[in-house]
C-alpha cells in the first residue's frame, strides 16, 4: 500500500511489514503477497524520512529490486535507520546487492545476465527456506545484470545458481536475509512459502488485516474527508469504478453523483448496459453524457500512443469539469477507480526511482488546474482485491468477474488514428470474440481477452473476390496479478471459429492474427 505515513484508525496497532521501494516494477507485488497472508503492508520510497518509519513501527522490512546498479555512484542505498531498528530485513535483487555492498561485500556486473527462469540450489539450511532442505533445487524468476561477487564477511551463502554464485545469503547473527531472485512473482516456485517464512517465522507477524476491516476503514475515511460535500464519480461500468461507486454510496449516499461519459471508445452496447444496471436497477444518481463527437474530434490525426492517452485523459477531465460546473459550488471532489497497476505503470508513486511504462488517464494525465480534489479509495489494491471487496459489498459476480477494460478504452486498442468506422469494426470484432469465449466456457479460464485493430492492410479472398482490408489481432492472457502474464493457449479449433466469424461477418477485415506474447516483455494492451 502506498501510504504516506498518515495511518488511520487501527492500522497503528496491527503488525506491519514495510516495503522499501527502490524502483522495481514488482514492488507492489511484494506488498500484495504480504497482504495475501492477512498482514498489513506499506510501501514507502527508499529515502523515506525517519519520522514515517517510526510511525509505522514495522515488524520487518523488505527491500525491493530496482533498475539502478550499485556499481555506480549516487544510486539508492538503505538508510541507516533500517539497521538501527534491529528488526528482520529481506533484500530482493537490487535490495540484496545494496545490502551486500553496504556490509562490505562486492557487487559486479554479470558476464551472463539473467532475465527469466533460473534454478537455484540450496547450499545450507536456513530459516528463510525452512521446510526445504539442503540441496533442494527451486525454479525461480531472475531479473538482474549485476550479482554479488564477494560475500560480506558477516554473511553465509545459502543458495546459488550456475551464473550467480551468491543467489541467497543470510547474516551470521542478525535476522538479515537477501535473495537475488524474485519470490514475489508467480513464476518463482515456492516463492509464497519463502515469503511466509520471512513474515511469520522470522518477523513473527500476526495476521490481523482483513478485507472487512479495509472496507470499514475506507468508508470511514471517505466520511471524514468528504463530510456533507458532494462527490462526482466517473462511472465506466467496469469492476474498479463499480466498486468505487458502491463504496462511496455506502459512505455518502445521495451525495454521490455518478457520471457516465460515452466517449465513443467503449465496448459494444456498453452505454445502454451501464444505464440499465446502475440507474434503473441499483438506483444510483447517474448522469449520462454523450461525448462521442468531442472525443473523435480531439483525437483526429493523432497516432502516437502516449499522446492519444493524454488527449483522452484531458478530454475526460474537461467534460467532468463541465458537468461539475452545472452544480456550481456543490461539488468539491472527483472520485476515480484508480488501482495499483495503474499507479505502478504510470510511476505515480512516492518513489523517485520508478520507471514510467505508460501514462494512465486516471493518474498520469490530470491537468494542474483541475478544479476538484481527487478521491481514489482503491489505488492501493490489485484487481483481485478489488473483486473481493466488491463481493463483500454485494455486487453481482457477473460484474465482478468481467475482464478488465482500459480507462482510455478502445483508444489503446486501435493502433494509429482513431475514427468512428474503426471503432465500430473493433466493437463488433471484440463482441464476436467474447461471445465465442462465453459459448465455449473459456471466458472465466482467461484473465483478459480482447481484439486490437492493426494499422495495416492484408490481401484476402472472400468468395471469388479479392479483398484488400484491415487486420484484427486477438489477445487472451492468463495472470494472477496483471504484473506478469502468459498468453492463453486457446484451442486451435476455437481460434479458427473466431477468425472465420470475424472475417465473414466484418467485410472490412481480411485477416485475424493471435498474439502469443507474454508480459514481460510485452504489455497486455497493445498501446
Amino acid at each position: 500500500m502506498t501510504d504516506s505515513g498518515n495511518l488511520s484508525l487501527d492500522q497503528k496497532n496491527i503488525d506491519t511489514i514495510l516495503v522499501l521501494d527502490f524502483g522495481s516494477q514488482y514492488t507492489q507485488l511484494i506488498a500484495r503477497r504480504v497482504r495475501d497472508f492477512n498482514v498489513y503492508s506499506v510501501i514507502l520510497p527508499w529515502d523515506v524520512s525517519l519520522e514515517k518509519i517510526k510511525i509505522l513501527n514495522p515488524k520487518g522490512v523488505i527491500l525491493s529490486g530496482g533498475p539502478e546498479s550499485v556499481t555506480k555512484s549516487n544510486t539508492p542505498r538503505i538508510p541507516e535507520i533500517i539497521f538501527e531498528l534491529n528488526i528482520p530485513i529481506l533484500g530482493i535483487c537490487y535490495g540484496m546487492q545494496t545490502l551486500a555492498e553496504q556490509f562490505g561485500g562486492q557487487v559486479s556486473s554479470s558476464t551472463i545476465k539473467e532475465f527469466g527462469h533460473a534454478q537455484i540450489t540450496l547450499e545450507q539450511t536456513s530459516q528463510l527456506f525452512d521446510g526445504f532442505g539442503s540441496g533442494t533445487l527451486i525454479d525461480v524468476w531472475m531479473s538482474h545484470g549485476d550479482h554479488v561477487s564477494t560475500l560480506p564477511d558477516e554473511f553465509n551463502l545459502i543458495a546459488s545458481t550456475s551464473s550467480a554464485p551468491v543467489a541467497a545469503m543470510e547474516h551470521i547473527e542478525k535476522p538479515i536475509y537477501a535473495l537475488q531472485f524474485h519470490p514475489e512473482v508467480t513464476h518463482t516456485d515456492q516463492g509464497k512459502a519463502i515469503l511466509e517464512n520471512f513474515v511469520f517465522k522470522i518477523c513473527e507477524s500476526t495476521p490481523q488485516w482483513r478485507m472487512e476491516d479495509l472496507i470499514e476503514h475506507r468508508i470511514q475515511e471517505i466520511k471524514d474527508k468528504v463530510g456533507d460535500q458532494r462527490v462526482l464519480l466517473g462511472l465506466s461500468g467496469g469492476v474498479d469504478s463499480s466498486v468505487t461507486a458502491i463504496l462511496l454510496d455506502k459512505a455518502i449516499g445521495k451525495n454521490l453523483i455518478c457520471v457516465f461519459v460515452d466517449n465513443g471508445l467503449l465496448r459494444k452496447n456498453e452505454a445502454k448496459d451501464v444505464e440499465s444496471l446502475f440507474k434503473e436497477k441499483m438506483n444510483l444518481n447517474l448522469v449520462v453524457v454523450d461525448a462521442k463527437k468531442i472525443f473523435y474530434r480531439h483525437l483526429k490525426g493523432i497516432t502516437e500512443p502516449e499522446q492519444k492517452r493524454k488527449v483522452i485523459g484531458r478530454t475526460f477531465i474537461d467534460i467532468f469539469d463541465n458537468e461539475a460546473a452545472k452544480f456550481k459550488d456543490e461539488i468539491k471532489y472527483l472520485a476515480q477507480g484508480t488501482i495499483y497497476p495503474d499507479v505502478i505503470e504510470s510511476s505515480d508513486s512516492e518513489s523517485k526511482e520508478a520507471r514510467v511504462i505508460k501514462s494512465h488517464h486516471n493518474v498520469g494525465g490530470l491537468p494542474e488546474d483541475m478544479k476538484m480534489e481527487l478521491i481514489e479509495p482503491l489505488r492501493d489494491l490489485f484487481k483481485d482485491e478489488v473483486r473481493k471487496m466488491g463481493a463483500k459489498l454485494g455486487l453481482p459476480s457477473e460484474m465482478l468477474n468481467r475482464h478488465p477494460f482500459p480507462g482510455p478504452g478502445l483508444g489503446v486498442r486501435i493502433l494509429g488514428e482513431i475514427c468512428k468506422d474503426k471503432v465500430t469494426t473493433l466493437q463488433n470484432a471484440d463482441a464476436i470474440f467474447i461471445e465465442e469465449l462465453i459459448k465455449a466456457n473459456l471466458y472465466d479460464q482467461v484473465s483478459q481477452a480482447f481484439c486490437a485493430y492493426l494499422p495495416i492492410k492484408s490481401v484476402g479472398v472472400v468468395g471469388d473476390e479479392r479483398r484488400y482490408a484491415d487486420v484484427i489481432a486477438i489477445r487472451a492472457v492468463e495472470t494472477v496479478d496483471f504484473m506478469t502474464a502468459d498468453w492463453a493457449k486457446l484451442p486451435h479449433d476455437f481460434l479458427a471459429d473466431v477468425s472465420n466469424r470475424i472475417v465473414n461477418e466484418l467485410e472490412n477485415i481480411s485477416r485475424v492474427v493471435y498474439d502469443i506474447s507474454s508480459k514481460p516483455p510485452a504489455t497486455i494492451e497493445w498501446e
